[in-house]
């Protein structure tokens, strides 16, 4: 390795190893040394990918997030052919299998934090609680044509978070 390569992996190793293992962890079902193999394939294919790294793109961590994600599910989705799961139950076995569900409202759960407290409000109210526009109105004590221009707002400071964290094009 070139010493400038070398500089590279150990800033991004001392910068984001730490928090990017915790965050693979749950997604390896604890298992530890499995999530460090996620980390090391991770830091490469930052590596491989130095335009990631250009601080004008916005931050690195979601990149890295995005990518230990994809690399657990393409594990997950590899390994998966190897089971034994009998024809008759691959169906259901795939039915009740909600791995992508699971890391979809986590990343989703994550990109809210990033929003204002009135967004969050407005999206828990319309789109979790299942309410009306004048429902969650009167929940929120705010005007019918708050809510729904706050909810308008509130869903493309979604989509643009979700795009900083690497999720999105």
């Amino acid at each position: 390795m070139r010493g400038h390569d070398e500089a590279l992996v150990t800033a991004l190793y001392s910068e984001h190893a730490a928090a990017l293992w915790s965050f693979v962890v749950p997604l390896v079902d604890g298992d530890r040394v499995r999530a460090q193999d996620v980390v090391q394939e991770t830091m490469l294919r930052a590596w491989r990918h130095p335009e990631v790294l250009d601080g004008a793109r916005g931050p690195v961590r979601p990149w890295l997030c995005t990518a230990a994600r994809h690399i657990v599910v393409d594990e997950w989705r590899r390994h998966r052919s190897d089971r034994d799961v009998p024809l008759e139950l691959g169906v259901q076995a795939a039915e009740d299998d909600r791995t992508d569900a699971v890391l979809d409202t986590w990343i989703v759960g994550d990109a809210l934090t990033r929003l204002s407290p009135d967004h969050r409000a407005v999206l828990e109210q319309c789109y979790v609680q299942g309410r009306t526009t004048a429902e969650a109105a009167r929940v929120l004590g705010v005007p019918e044509g708050t809510v729904k221009s706050r909810a308008h707002y509130a869903l493309r400071a979604l989509r643009l978070a979700l795009q900083e964290m690497g999720v999105t094009a």
